[in-house]
């Protein structure tokens, strides 16, 4: 069985959840209006130039959320989904996601954004698992820490071996999945650590870096917009 294995924004969305989650907050009333609009934006240049500080970026993101009640965070993920993520989908991404099923691949979305924007989204999207930035909970509260190694750059390799590995525990051989036997999708250069470890790397509709090492390493590139 073949490890199918998906970034998340601008790859299987046209668009990045994360930002979009910022301005969702600004149309909401959530937030002052310039103030988190420039600090989002900056953010994400951050992101485009590899200069992110994940940290930082998630106490941000979360700050409007911060204590706020299970019943209240789940009815803005509900309205965020609706009135934002659903523009955001990709026939041809899904398409792509039904063609791994239909292969009896297991598919698996990783992304830095965090588990509260993206668990719906994956959810949506029909994947068989997740892995994201997961926030740090106190009294069913976020505090806007991460928890455990956020799933970006780098980390995105660490908390996939760390989740084969608990995947494979117990199962026989022939059921386990590993990095060998894998395909990894993504858009962005701050994924070269992953995509150089898949069995298989894909760039789809790539960042200038992107395309151009994907260019010279004889990956696929490909369109999913």
């Amino acid at each position: 069985m073949t490890l199918a294995i998906f970034d998340l924004d601008n790859t299987l969305l046209n668009g990045d959840s994360d930002h979009a989650w910022g301005e969702f907050l600004i149309g909401k009333g959530l937030v002052d209006p310039v103030a988190h609009k420039a600090g989002n934006d900056h953010f994400y240049h951050l992101y485009q130039q590899g200069n992110l500080d994940i940290l930082a970026y998630v106490d941000f993101a979360i700050s409007p959320v911060k204590g706020m009640p299970r019943v209240e965070r789940e009815a803005l993920q509900q309205e965020f989904m609706s009135s934002s993520v659903e523009a955001m989908m990709l026939p041809k991404a899904q398409a792509l996601l039904h063609q791994h099923r239909d292969n009896g691949d297991y598919c698996l979305i990783i992304t830095a954004t965090n588990h509260f924007v993206t668990s719906p989204i994956a959810e949506r999207l029909g994947v068989d698992d997740l892995i994201a930035t997961d926030l740090e909970l106190v009294d069913d509260g976020y505090t806007g820490g991460v928890q455990g190694i956020p799933s970006f750059q780098a980390g995105k390799v660490r908390r996939l071996q760390d989740w084969l590995q608990a995947y494979n525990a117990g199962r026989p051989d022939e059921e386990q999945l590993s990095m060998e036997n894998s395909v990894f999708y993504s858009d962005s250069f701050n994924d070269l650590p992953l995509l150089e470890r898949a069995g298989k790397a894909v760039a789809v509709d790539p960042d200038p870096v992107l395309h151009e090492q994907a260019t010279k390493r004889g990956w696929d590139i490909i369109s999913l917009r």
